[in-house]
């Protein structure tokens, strides 16, 4: 939403000086007071007062109700304050007074964009384009739409149009690549993100684009580069959270673990970046330090979710305290009843520490919820205790 918001105003601020040059003519035929409206409304405009843009350009319509730039203008600032609707009417009237008008079948599209109106903003920018088929924002507005609607074949084409008539147009080569990434044509995105960086080059969010789609395809090494380059730019928590994901892919839990707390130092109540670190300790043996981690998440969020307290039992078997383990594995079914994995290793720990009877009960439980392994395990091992114990210790609770 912001981005369109901010489109609708660049857009208009582009224009005004044509509605100014406009206004010499077809005041002609309006009195002065009405001319004064209009000028009053264009100086609250620019000076983002909408509302009083919009009482000055209504006074105006009432004092020539045939005055066209009255009612784009006001459109515009309806626009600015989310009255969509109220634009469209006002577009609508512009429209019949004047359907020669390239820009108000633009501002019009603009605003049925807003209300996920895809179809008709795309008609309207249909009719623009005929009107004037020279202006990127058209193809580039049409091609928003077109990808709202999964069009991104067609999305691409107009995005393309975009860039042949504006070669700078950033944002148009960044869109592109996001349909053709969902056409699964990775190559072709990642050139175009390349394309956006070169006429941007400190635009965060196209390196931060860049970077998602290269982990996608797993090149971990050209993510890092593109999330550390988004940290120099602009640090932030998300940007160490992602370059530690990439990181932990590469089994660099060492650095994945520096940019994790790096996160938290920003941001200390950043759950993910909490259970990611615990895993990656985890994956270094430092079973403690993981443990720690996921106590932060339960102090942190009021609303717990189980796979906290399963992930956490499951650590807290590895330093064999396995009562805390069985406390955590059931506090994750008491959150969710269902919880067949939370059942099977609860079972096993129990079994190992010798509590047959009751392990075989939360075995049998599991098998009840279509965990097979579970089935398998009760029938092996419900009658002797040491086998029971043997299996544990081999399936080492699924790690």
């Amino acid at each position: 939403m912001k981005a369109k918001f901010l489109l609708i105003k660049e857009y208009i601020m582009r224009r005004i000086a044509y509605y100014l040059i406009a206004l010499l003519v077809a005041f002609s035929g309006c009195s002065q007071k009405a001319e004064e409206y209009i000028n009053k409304g264009i100086a609250k405009y620019n000076l983002l007062d909408y509302r009083g843009a919009i009482d000055d350009y209504t006074k105006a319509v009432e004092l020539n109700p045939n005055y066209v730039m009255s009612y784009c203008n006001r459109g515009a600032a309806k626009s600015n304050l989310m009255d969509y609707n109220g634009a469209i009417a006002d577009y609508n009237k512009a429209v019949e007074l004047n359907p020669f008008d390239a820009d108000i079948y633009y501002n019009r599209g603009l605003a049925k964009y807003s209300l996920k109106d895809y179809q008709g903003a795309i008609t309207d920018y249909n009719k623009a384009a005929e009107l004037d088929p020279y202006d990127a924002d058209i193809y580039y507005n049409r091609g928003l739409a077109k990808y709202s609607l999964k069009d991104y074949q067609g999305a691409t084409t107009d995005y393309s149009k975009a860039v042949e008539f504006d070669p700078d147009h950033a944002r148009a080569y960044c869109n592109r690549a996001a349909a053709k990434s969902k056409l699964k044509d990775y190559k072709g995105a990642i050139t175009d993100y390349t394309k956006a960086i070169g006429i941007k080059p400190d635009a965060v969010a196209f390196y931060q684009s860049r970077a998602f789609l290269k982990f996608s395809i797993q090149d971990y090494i050209g993510a890092i580069a593109d999330f550390t380059k988004v940290i120099v730019i602009s640090p932030n928590a998300n940007a160490y959270y992602n370059r530690g994901l990439t990181k932990t892919n590469l089994k660099d839990f060492n650095g994945a673990i520096s940019d994790y707390t790096k996160a938290i130092e920003i941001n200390p109540k950043y759950l993910k970046a909490y259970i990611n670190r615990g895993i990656a300790k985890d994956s270094l043996q430092d079973h403690t330090g993981a443990v720690s981690d996921y106590s932060v998440v339960f102090e942190i969020d009021p609303v717990k979710e189980e796979t906290y307290f399963y992930h956490r039992a499951r650590l807290e078997f590895k330093l064999k305290h396995y009562s805390e383990a069985i406390a955590d594995f059931s506090l994750a079914i008491e959150l969710n009843p269902k919880y067949a994995e939370a059942y099977f290793d609860r079972g096993l720990t129990r079994l190992y520490i010798g509590q047959i009877n009751s392990g075989c009960v939360d075995l049998k439980k599991a098998g009840d919820l279509d965990l097979i392994q579970a089935d398998k395990s009760l029938r092996n091992n419900v009658d002797n205790q040491f086998t029971a114990v043997n299996i544990a210790l081999q399936n080492q609770i699924g790690f």
